[in-house]
């Protein structure tokens, strides 16, 4: 017989910060190989100084070890990230439906480059409202809109 899988999602604490952040390093790296490792280090200074203080954070924990977050700034979806050694498990969706549960829409900016992203939003439901040239750094990289 096999055991149920059951992924916790809580809200964060600032204990979690380091862990989040090395979740949000190797997922980009999966994610936005576009990226060069200079934006990388430069966006996570902005994540652990800006997005973790200040957005709502929801931590997804499996076993007992955290394994995702989502941050929501009101009803936009600042970052969601998996690590990579969890990714299809579930543990998205799960984050998702928490942030669902508690927003009554939800809003998502993806690089259109982010080919698994962008699927893994349209199976939650998202759908696309606009597409922008550049992203938030002003970067040539076509970002997609979604909503929920």
């Amino acid at each position: 017989m096999q055991v149920p899988t059951v992924t916790l999602v809580r809200s964060y604490q600032p204990d979690d910060r380091d862990r989040l952040l090395e979740i949000w390093l190797k997922a980009s790296r999966v994610g936005h190989g576009f990226l060069t490792e200079e934006d990388l280090a430069r966006q996570s200074e902005i994540v652990r100084d800006t997005y973790l203080p200040t957005a709502e954070n929801w931590v997804a924990r499996r076993n007992g070890r955290v394994l995702g977050f989502i941050g929501l700034l009101d009803s936009y979806i600042g970052g969601l990230f998996v690590d990579p050694a969890a990714h299809g498990s579930g543990l998205g969706r799960a984050l998702i439906d928490h942030a669902a549960a508690i927003r009554e829409t939800l809003d998502v900016e993806v690089y259109s480059a982010n080919e698994g992203a962008l699927a893994f939003y349209g199976r939650c439901g998202f759908v696309e409202t606009g597409r922008k040239p550049q992203d938030g750094e002003g970067r040539p990289l076509e970002v997609i809109c979604l909503t929920r």
